[in-house]
């Protein structure tokens, strides 16, 4: 059973991730690129947003893998999955 985060809970998760992402962004940005936090759901499925090159590059499924969700998992192990809005 999933329980519903109030607006605070989700924000401090936001901000949890939006932490752990910084381990992430120092690779993406040597390709001119980034991500960014969009949502987290109450069942802990993060949403994210692809920006500069990385938001249509061909390789974003396997850095969604390899990279940004076994480093939040790895940081936060309460996180579900990771998925892609653009």
């Amino acid at each position: 059973m999933t329980v519903t985060m109030t607006p605070d809970e989700k924000q401090d998760w936001i901000s949890k991730v939006d932490s752990a992402l910084d381990e992430v962004r120092p690779h993406l940005a040597i390709d001119g690129g980034n991500i960014e936090v969009v949502n987290i759901s109450d069942g802990k499925i993060v949403e994210i947003k692809w920006l500069g090159a990385c938001n249509g590059c061909s390789m974003t499924a396997m850095t969604m893998k390899a990279g940004v969700e076994e480093t939040l998992k790895r940081r936060l192990p309460e996180i579900a999955g990771v998925v892609a809005v653009n």
